[in-house]
């Protein structure tokens, strides 16, 4: 079971501005390769790290304004929020172990 929620504008500011942990937040949409490539990486460390992160995805196709308030210019892109803020970002498809390193780096 994966912990990877589905972040919309209506939820945006509780999953991800008020969350009790750091949250990786990945910008994705249907029609990106990279970003289907990209999906089961996420998943498998957004299981591993269930207790110390929160995982939400972002359909930029579904919530484009999210996508445009943080300068989102193309897809995948993820980012790491701590207490409401956003510390640090990442274009492209990344492996597990890129994935990873970004979050220790800068979690």
């Amino acid at each position: 079971m994966s912990n990877n929620v589905d972040v919309t504008n209506a939820n945006f500011e509780q999953e991800v501005l008020k969350a009790d942990k750091p949250v990786l937040l990945k910008f994705w949409a249907p029609w990106c390769g990279p970003c289907k490539m990209m999906a089961p990486v996420v998943d498998e460390v957004a299981s591993e790290k269930a207790d110390e992160l929160k995982v939400v995805s972002v359909n930029v196709d579904d919530a484009p304004e999210i996508a445009s308030e943080h300068g989102v210019r193309g897809v995948p892109t993820v980012m790491l929020f701590k207490s409401g803020a956003k510390v640090a970002s990442l274009v492209g498809a990344q492996s597990k172990s890129q994935l990873t390193q970004f979050i220790e780096q800068n979690g």
